[in-house]
């Protein structure tokens, strides 16, 4: 794909990280009615990342897959639950990581509200919690080592779409 989100052809998720080409992705925030986010440790088993906090799920549609709806069945898979998402904006990065891979991603962003019970599958994600803006703003600071690194890119893009006087 290109940076216009305009499909160039299709391959592999790995292969498209081994060769970092530019691929369609998406991310999902999800907040409670006190305005927290939901964050997720991702599992140690993952290609990449693992152990390290994010947003509450992100993946890549399938081939032709519409990414609304992708993203909303990842949601389900990963954390358990299904809940309206509403796109808010896109945003490309490119990220290189210690074993090779490099994410280079047109990332479609999308936010939900949740409150029910959490029942995230093991395989995906190690711990879960919410917390507020301000908290998760001053740890990535204070403690960027524990973040992903598209979610440090996407968090201060997101608190601009939602308090645009920041």
């Amino acid at each position: 794909m290109d940076e216009q989100d305009l499909p160039l052809g299709a391959m592999e998720k790995m292969e498209a990280h081994q060769k970092g080409l530019l691929h369609r992705a998406f991310s999902v925030f999800i907040f409670n009615s006190k305005g927290e986010m939901l964050l997720q440790q991702r599992a140690l088993s993952k290609y990449h990342s693992g152990g390290l906090w994010t947003n509450a799920c992100c993946s890549h549609p399938y081939q032709g897959q519409d990414t609304l709806l992708a993203a909303e069945n990842r949601l389900s898979e990963e954390m358990g639950f299904t809940v309206p998402l509403k796109k808010i904006f896109d945003f490309v990065y490119r990220a290189d990581f210690e074993n090779g891979l490099t994410e280079y991603e047109f990332d479609h962003v999308y936010i939900g509200h949740y409150e029910a019970a959490i029942a995230p599958a093991p395989v995906e994600v190690m711990d879960f919690c919410y917390s507020s803006m301000s908290a998760i703003r001053e740890s990535i600071v204070s403690h960027p080592q524990k973040y992903t690194a598209w979610f440090k890119i996407a968090f201060p893009k997101l608190e601009a779409y939602l308090h645009p006087s920041y």
